[in-house]
């Protein structure tokens, strides 16, 4: 299939692809683990992921990695664990899960690929992504062409999706607050005066994560039994539904009310870097964590609107389709007007 713009958000937590289908934007979506499959263990997993679309297997390299929502019911698996450093965009675990996306989503051909890179390390990393990400790319699946490639900061997905959302909520005369609740971290910027504003924007480590490992600790502490699996606890709270624990349906939501003061730190940091709250026009939530962060943000800013983006986990993607639309079309990439 052939696209225009296709956007790729590798976050810590899962990995996002988005495109355009017709007047929609559809996207993909699994956890950010690729576990590196040895040669002894390649036969087995051929078989299994043969008879089952939900993980495939990316060559990067000369090795092979597997990817896809059914990742993490692998053995392989198990022996590999979410890692956070600046030059993991430099990896065959990246590589792997951008192949991913790309197979996942059934593209074979890209007008203009936007990849997302926290704003501190486009300056390093940015060209290197370009050059290796350009032309035609195969992961063992069927080559893909990838005629250009953007690197831009993932806030600008989510602000780009507000902008164009058509409702009248983007003023791009006065100021909006964007955060973005990740997995790991909460990222923010600050659109002022048509732009970016670098010195109020930033980020802190602490997001849906941290939520989850606070959870998680309570409950082992309260049932003297430690908890197995973080990424339980975020499907439940996304689902709103009581996690299983020893035979037990422990309700989550009054450990939400018991662990504010983990989110109410990080809100403080971000309020403290915005100098005039009172030329804000709105508060832009987005990120797979939004809704945990929801209720401390509105307190940091009571007398601001407050704005969560719908399905705000794959906003970053979606926005970069009309990033590389309007790289496309030879507009900029920072919202000008509604």
């Amino acid at each position: 299939m052939k696209v225009s713009a296709f956007g790729v958000d590798i976050g810590y937590g899962h990995t996002k692809g988005a495109f355009r289908t017709g007047t929609d934007i559809s996207t993909v979506s699994f956890p950010s683990l690729a576990p590196l499959v040895s040669e002894l263990e390649l036969p087995p997993i051929r078989k299994r992921v043969g008879n089952e679309s939900s993980v495939v297997l990316m060559e990067v390299q000369g090795s092979h990695y597997a990817v896809g929502p059914g990742v993490e019911s692998l053995s392989v698996c198990s022996r590999i664990t979410r890692t956070l450093f600046d030059s993991f965009c430099l990896t065959p675990m990246f590589a792997a899960l951008l192949g991913g996306a790309l197979h996942s989503a059934g593209v074979t051909d890209i007008e203009c690929m936007v990849l997302g890179l926290p704003a501190h390390l486009s300056w390093k990393y940015s060209r290197y992504l370009r050059d290796a990400f350009t032309g035609a790319l195969d992961f063992g699946q069927g080559s893909i062409h990838v005629r250009s490639a953007k690197v831009v900061p993932p806030l600008l997905g989510s602000l780009r999706i507000f902008s164009d959302s058509g409702d009248a909520r983007f003023d791009p005369e006065h100021d909006h607050l964007v955060i973005d609740v990740g997995y790991s971290e909460t990222n923010w910027l600050l659109y002022h005066d048509h732009r970016v504003d670098d010195h109020c924007s930033g980020s802190v480590r602490g997001g849906a994560w941290q939520v989850y490992r606070t959870i998680g600790s309570l409950i082992a502490n309260q049932e003297r039994c430690p908890v197995d699996n973080m990424e339980r606890i975020g499907r439940c709270l996304g689902d709103k539904r009581p996690l299983l624990h020893y035979g037990k349906d422990i309700d989550l939501a009054s450990f939400l009310e018991r662990l504010q003061a983990v989110v109410n730190a990080a809100v403080a940091k971000i309020r403290d870097r915005i100098h005039y709250p009172s030329r804000l026009r709105s508060v832009v939530l987005t990120g797979g964590g939004a809704s945990l962060y929801e209720t401390a943000v509105r307190a940091a800013f009571p007398r601001t609107r407050i704005d969560v983006l719908d399905t705000p986990s794959h906003a970053n993607a979606k926005g970069f389709v009309l990033i590389g639309e309007a790289v496309l079309a030879g507009r900029g990439i920072v919202p000008m007007s509604a």
